[in-house]
């Protein structure tokens, strides 16, 4: 699909049109406001749909119960708030394991499924290499303030280059071998739970600089509830696409 210049629609009234098929993706609609369209098949998707605002389906805020079923469907997605020591691993402890379960059903799928992207979406594998990223990004350079904590093999957002956090990094450009995905992916796995057993109360408090904005600062535990949300919504978006991989009917493009 071609890129559309960026231009803002902000204030528009659209009446009587069509957006049949439309597809938008990284837009800001927020306090969009849809009255009396056809929704049938309509499909949201937002990461930040529970960072304290409203989603009002006839005038039901449906945002608690989105949050309520994907922990239901999730579970441990329900501890990604824990703010002490102990409610930090347990938290980590049903990443990982949920993690697990998701990399054996996709190792399972025939030979090369790994790398398949579903409607543009990222392959199983850069997904991996994406969490590389945000764990070297988050725990690696905010909180243990490791001047270069970046694996090459890692993949950050597309706009990510100009963000301070990869200044200096650099990163592959050709398809790693998924053996080598693994490996790196246990390793920042391994990291996070090591840095999580030994962690305090105290530790949890510090200040850090955020990465991607060096003049504003986070705690230690805002850093790391970034990198347990990154794991949940890259879960989410790894089931969604393993289930069209292995429909008849694939959807693979």
């Amino acid at each position: 699909m071609s890129e559309e210049p960026r231009e803002s629609l902000t204030g528009r009234t659209f009446h009587g049109r069509s957006l049949r098929g439309s597809r938008f993706v990284e837009c800001d609609l927020t306090d969009v406001v849809v009255r009396g369209s056809e929704l049938a098949g309509l499909e949201l998707d937002s990461a930040w749909l529970f960072e304290g605002g409203q989603l009002l389906v006839n005038g039901v805020d449906v945002v608690p119960l989105v949050d309520a079923e994907l922990n239901a469907r999730f579970p441990g997605r329900e501890l990604r708030g824990a703010a002490d020591p102990v409610g930090m691993r347990t938290a980590w402890a049903a990443v990982e394991a949920a993690w697990a379960a998701v990399v054996q059903r996709a190792t399972a799928l025939p030979s090369g499924s790994v790398d398949v992207s579903v409607a543009g979406e990222w392959s199983f594998a850069q997904t991996l290499r994406h969490l590389v990223t945000a764990t070297d990004c988050w725990l690696g350079k905010a909180v243990l303030e490791r001047e270069q904590p970046f694996d090459p093999i890692g993949l950050p957002n597309d706009d990510g280059e100009g963000s301070a956090a990869f200044q200096h990094a650099e990163f592959t450009t050709s398809t790693p071998d998924f053996a080598e995905v693994l490996r790196v992916r246990a390793h920042r796995q391994g990291m996070v739970r090591d840095f999580l057993a030994e962690v305090t109360e105290a530790n949890l408090a510090e200040q850090r600089r955020n990465p991607h904005a060096l003049a504003h600062e986070e705690t230690v535990l805002s850093c790391l509830h970034t990198i347990i949300e990154e794991e949940w919504e890259h879960l989410r978006y790894a089931v969604r696409d393993l289930d069209a991989l292995a429909a008849p009917d694939s959807g693979r493009g």
